[in-house]
């Protein structure tokens, strides 16, 4: 048997950008990104789904790379913190900004995955998404409010050995105002 058997051709939208691809089945759409696309932002932490180094966004919504395997992905945008850009495609997103303006980052490498998570859940906020710790009587639908334990909670799949937490919380809440 030929190896063709356990590689198939992939269409994906990356930053943007159609790619067609030739996979392996068993590649995790975080080795696509980071072997073949060259694209590292995205870190292999634990490999198991449980610190969020390895977020993206997959068709707008935050999703855990290393879980993911890339043939089921078929068609999908991902959007990698290489790919986040301002309003006007030109400049770093706000929350990339706003990361930077907040020292929210020491080591560096959970935030490309703390970056691409906030900008997730302030799309989900927005949607009226509700978290664990979102008032049970609030509007259903209706965007919700991004307190501080709202933003801890939403970000908590994502974590940093640093302790950057403080003010990673403070640029959420400046993006979210």
């Amino acid at each position: 048997m030929g190896t063709d058997v356990f590689h198939a051709q992939v269409r994906l939208t990356v930053n943007g950008e159609p790619r067609g691809l030739t996979i392996d089945h068993r590649s995790t759409l975080l080795d696509v990104l980071r072997e073949q696309l060259g694209l590292t932002g995205a870190k292999k932490g634990c490999d198991h789904g449980q610190c969020g180094a390895c977020t993206v966004l997959v068709d707008g919504r935050r999703a855990n790379s290393c879980l993911l395997l890339a043939v089921a992905h078929e068609g999908c945008e991902i959007t990698t913190v290489e790919g986040l850009r301002d309003a006007d495609g030109e400049g770093l997103h706000p929350v990339q900004r706003a990361f930077l303006e907040r020292d929210a980052f020491q080591c560096g490498y959970c935030t490309p995955g703390q970056i691409c998570s906030t900008v997730g859940a302030l799309a989900e906020a927005a949607a009226g998404h509700a978290s664990h710790v979102t008032d049970p009587g609030a509007d259903t639908g209706a965007p919700v409010e991004l307190t501080r334990d709202e933003i801890r909670e939403r970000l908590s799949g994502n974590l940093c050995r640093c302790g950057a937490y403080p003010h990673i919380v403070e640029a959420v809440e400046d993006v979210a105002r």
